[in-house]
């Protein structure tokens, strides 16, 4: 089981879509907001495969959430933009309200860096931005779940 993680397209559609359209294996696709509208199209494109979406600061008049938990393969996944749990100052807030929701799987976006972190038996993956990096490296994430447990991957554009 493979799950696509997605954030800070900021316009990017044609950019959101080539990343689903490289990975037509996967079923489960996660958007982090900042330009929802990038991705809300698509879901009648792709209706094989499930779409999980916030909303972002950049994501006015949206009707989506500012975050979702699902669980998929035994896993439950806490999923946000990030904002609102200030992840630009670190995932201290962010930490304390997924493992008090029992998830053991992170996804959030805001910072435009992507980055990958274990702590306190939970994964942390932000994708980055996969249309304005501040590192220079536009991205997105891949996260397998296997036998062999949890395995989250950034890919580079």
């Amino acid at each position: 089981m493979k799950l696509l993680v997605i954030s800070d397209s900021h316009k990017a559609d044609n950019t959101v879509e080539d990343i689903i359209c490289r990975h037509p294996d996967i079923k489960h696709i996660f958007f982090l907001g900042d330009n929802t509208a990038d991705i809300e199209n698509l879901e009648f494109l792709y209706d094989d495969k499930n779409f999980y979406i916030v909303s972002g600061n950049c994501d006015y008049l949206c009707e989506y959430s500012l975050y979702g938990i699902e669980k998929i393969s035994g896993h439950n996944i806490f999923y946000t933009h990030g904002h609102t749990y200030c992840v630009k100052e670190g995932l201290s807030q962010l930490s304390g309200v997924a493992q008090n929701c029992g998830c053991d799987i992170v996804l959030y976006g805001h910072t435009h860096i992507s980055d990958i972190t274990y702590k306190d038996g939970m994964y942390f993956v932000n994708p980055g931005s996969c249309r304005k990096s501040r590192n220079g490296i536009n991205s997105y994430a891949v996260i397998e779940i296997c036998e062999k447990g949890v395995i989250p991957s950034i890919i580079p554009i």
